[in-house]
């Protein structure tokens, strides 16, 4: 019996997650992408907190133009707050996705933006 695509991209979050994971000072930036938006947070895994969140769906970020476009806005958005909070250098979770489309998109905005990983 094959997989759904979900029972799929839940195992491979699990076997990201046993290798990557997000301190204080090195937080782990989490990407979810839904149909409609895009998610992304700054998570310290050891104390178990959201540190910044952005998405599609805040004011800041223009949603004209393409799923691509509005992610490396959501990218640049979530890395200018991490900038102002103090925070340059992260470990990236693609969240079992494919590294390629928007999530490659908002990778490469937060790059721009100023975060290191």
């Amino acid at each position: 019996m094959s997989l759904t695509k979900s029972d799929r991209r839940q195992r491979i979050q699990y076997r990201i997650r046993k290798i990557v994971s997000g301190t204080a000072a090195r937080p782990r930036l989490s990407v979810f992408r839904s149909n409609k938006e895009i998610y992304a947070q700054l998570i310290d895994d050891v104390n178990g907190v959201t540190l910044i969140a952005a998405s599609s769906r805040e004011k800041g970020v223009d949603t004209k133009g393409t799923k691509i476009e509005v992610a490396a806005a959501v990218g640049k958005l979530v890395a200018e707050k991490a900038v102002k909070a103090g925070i340059e250098n992260v470990t990236f979770d693609r969240g079992g996705y494919l590294y390629h489309g928007r999530v490659q998109s908002l990778a490469e905005g937060a790059r721009a933006a100023g975060l290191k990983f």
